[in-house]
């Protein structure tokens, strides 16, 4: 019998409710829905995407459907709005990203530029005497000169001589590096 009921009189029995005349029109015009959806979109993966929004949101939105118009152009015009709201939405989302993908671009290059700043210290603090090494390690530790001098065995004055000398190698070897 529903398959020779009209779209009109399903579509009416639909918005009242009624979930076989909804699966009827669900089946009927999903094939159409889809092919509108790929045309609007042009790639497979998207349009298959759409649909099934506009399948989730069919028994909802089908509630407004009145009979004023035929029942495939009250649900084309579902699909196309569908498409313009997902448009629309990818839009603002794209706008918005474009924002973060600067930031992240200069974000990893902060985070390289502090790794290879990192690298080089670690490499040239190697180079240093045993004495200017140990101390200035422990001062990059984030102890103060008091509390190194303490744990070294020599007065605060001359951890801060061996701070004063380890940054003048590391300064000569960065000179000599650049030229």
């Amino acid at each position: 019998m529903r398959m020779t009921t009209d779209d009109r009189s399903l579509g009416l029995a639909a918005a009242g409710g009624d979930a076989a005349a909804f699966a009827s029109l669900l089946e009927r015009h999903y094939d159409r829905m889809f092919g509108l959806a790929f045309r609007l979109t042009g790639i497979q993966a998207e349009a298959e995407d759409l649909t099934q929004d506009i399948c989730a949101a069919l028994p909802s939105k089908i509630r407004a459907y009145r009979g004023e118009a035929a029942f495939s152009t009250w649900l084309y015009r579902v699909v196309v709005n569908a498409a313009h709201d997902r448009r629309r939405r990818q839009a603002t989302h794209r706008k918005a990203a474009q924002g973060w993908g600067d930031w992240e671009v200069n974000r990893v290059a902060a985070n390289a530029e502090a790794a290879d700043a990192q690298d080089w210290l670690q490499t040239a603090m190697a180079s240093l005497p045993e004495t200017l090494r140990d101390t200035l390690a422990l001062v990059l530790d984030d102890m103060n000169h008091a509390e190194v001098g303490a744990v070294m065995g020599i007065s605060e004055g001359t951890v801060s001589w061996r701070v004063s000398e380890a940054k003048k190698h590391l300064r000569a070897l960065k000179e000599k590096e650049t030229t």
